[in-house]
Order: structure tokens, then C-alpha cells, then sequence
């Protein structure tokens, strides 16, 4: 089965509530809140993040302390539903020594199983950078895909998405290439990451969103602004009410996670709920 039959089946469920109808202006229920965490458990915050109103966290592997995570996730409430890639950048799938594309595959897939073992639904991934003659964006391209083939088996078998995230790596910065990008790996296993901050900056977010369409299967969320880059939810150029707009037309339901500060984490469970009508 390919990525479009897998889409016209219905897809797999990763455990989220059911879709709602497009007339429906709330999100509570159907998109889960999240922040960044790390690779080991931290009780103390959990159970403030749970406290929160906070539907989980996403780690960090390989090295994921998967066993006290684990334990902490279940004592708490708060599941991880999914691992960054933490040695995409240094170590790519798209560096021009092939050992270097076998060693982030084989980290890759490490981080696959650490997804698995502590309960989460997916990889955050960056494919590559470009850098120069032997990192072209032609480059990050093929041989990022000649890599992610090679664990689509391994995906599968473990029900874990391999999620390509928008960054500013010199790679696929209109949205019709990164839909053309996911679209030739042609797997229900490899869909996208959309970052709603980074990508303002090359065009507006909420036209990301309509464009990647059901190929976004989880949020990071950021803001972004012309005059003051990176900064709190809501102080930046993303025309979140937009972004909500498109989001109910392309039924999601999955994680958004927060990346960044907001200067509490209080204030940051708040502007979650306020601009993603939680």
C-alpha cells in the first residue's frame, strides 16, 4: 500500500480522539498540547505540565532514558508521544560521505525503537542540509530518500512515522517542494512536521498548512516576526486565527507541541489554549 491508497483507507490511528466536523471552532479534545523535553524524566515538571492541562511531551533519542521515562510518563499520566532525532544535524542523512548517510540511518532507526519502547507514535526529522557543491539541495534530496527507504520496512513494522520537519536548512523552502518531497517517498510512514514559526518566514503559515494539506501529521509550535524573529505566541506575524481556519479543513488532529518560551510555562498553556482554541 502506498502513501495516497493509506490515505484513502483512512490511515492509522495514533490514538487521538476522533475528527470533528469543519463548522466546529474548538480544538479541546482534538489537538493535544505538548513541549520539548529531554532524554530523561523530571517528575517535578510533569506533574506541573499535567497540572497545566498539558496532554504529553516529546523527548529526545537515541539515548532516551527509555525505562524511568517510561515509568515517570505512566506515574504521571503524561505520555511521550514521540523522540526528536537528536543527531540529525551533525551527523546526515544527506553529508557526502556515504558512512556518515549510514551512521544518521542506523542513529535513525536507534531513535525509531526508542519511539516504540517508550509508548510515542513518531521521529521528528530533519533529512539534511545544504551547504554547498556537495550538499546541493539535489543532494539533501536523493540521498535523503535512498536513506528513508531503507527503514520504511522498519516503520511499519514498528507503527512509527518518520515525520520531516520544515527548518532552516537551506531545503525545500516553498511548500509545493516539501509536499513534492513527501509526496516521492510515496509511504503512509513518512509525512510532515510542519513548524508553524520557521516557515513564516518564508511565507505564511496558514498557506503551508493548506498546501501540505493531510500530509502534516503534528505541529511545532512557534512565532515568528519580520521585526523581533522568534519571540512569545502570539507577538509574531502568525495569523493564528488562519491557521485555525486551515487546520479544521484539513480535519487535523494530531500533536502540537511547543518549541521555545513564552517566559512560564503557565503563560505558554495559556497562549496554547487561547490561539489554538484548546
Amino acid at each position: 500500500m502506498n502513501r495516497r491508497q493509506f490515505l484513502a483507507s483512512g490511515g492509522v490511528s495514533v490514538g487521538l480522539a476522533p475528527i470533528v466536523q469543519a463548522e466546529t471552532k474548538s480544538f479541546r479534545g482534538i489537538v493535544r498540547k505538548a513541549v520539548k523535553f529531554g532524554t530523561k524524566p523530571d517528575l517535578a515538571r510533569m506533574k506541573k505540565l499535567k497540572e497545566l492541562g498539558f496532554d504529553g511531551i516529546e523527548g529526545s533519542a537515541p539515548d532516551l532514558e527509555v525505562d524511568s521515562m517510561k515509568q515517570a510518563c505512566s506515574k504521571i499520566g503524561l505520555p511521550m508521544h514521540g523522540v526528536v532525532y537528536s543527531k540529525h544535524w551533525k551527523v546526515r542523512l544527506s553529508d557526502p560521505d556515504p558512512e556518515l548517510r549510514k551512521r544518521s540511518r542506523k542513529g535513525l532507526a536507534q531513535a525509531m525503537r526508542e519511539a516504540k519502547q517508550v509508548g510515542g507514535t513518531s521521529v521528528l526529522l530533519v533529512p539534511g542540509r545544504v551547504k554547498g557543491d556537495e550538499e546541493t539541495h539535489q543532494h539533501v534530496w536523493n540521498r535523503s530518500i535512498e536513506q528513508i527507504r531503507k527503514l520504511l520496512p522498519l516503520a511499519e513494522d514498528l507503527k512509527i512515522h518518520i515525520l520531516i520537519e520544515t527548518v532552516w536548512n537551506g531545503f525545500c523552502y516553498q511548500p509545493e517542494q516539501f509536499r513534492d518531497y513527501i509526496d516521492e517517498i510515496d509511504s503512509p510512514w513518512v509525512q510532515a512536521y510542519y513548524d508553524i514559526g520557521n516557515m513564516q518566514k518564508y511565507g505564511p503559515s496558514h498557506e503551508w498548512i493548506r498546501i501540505l494539506g493531510r500530509r502534516t501529521l503534528k505541529l511545532d509550535i512557534k512565532d515568528w516576526g519580520s521585526k523581533n524573529g522568534f519571540c512569545p505566541l502570539g507577538q509574531g506575524d502568525v495569523e493564528w486565527k488562519k491557521v485555525r481556519s486551515e487546520l479544521e479543513k484539513i480535519k487535523f488532529n494530531g500533536w502540537a507541541t511547543r518549541e521555545g518560551s513564552d517566559g512560564t510555562i503557565e503563560e505558554t498553556a495559556r497562549l496554547m489554549d487561547e490561539l489554538l482554541g484548546l
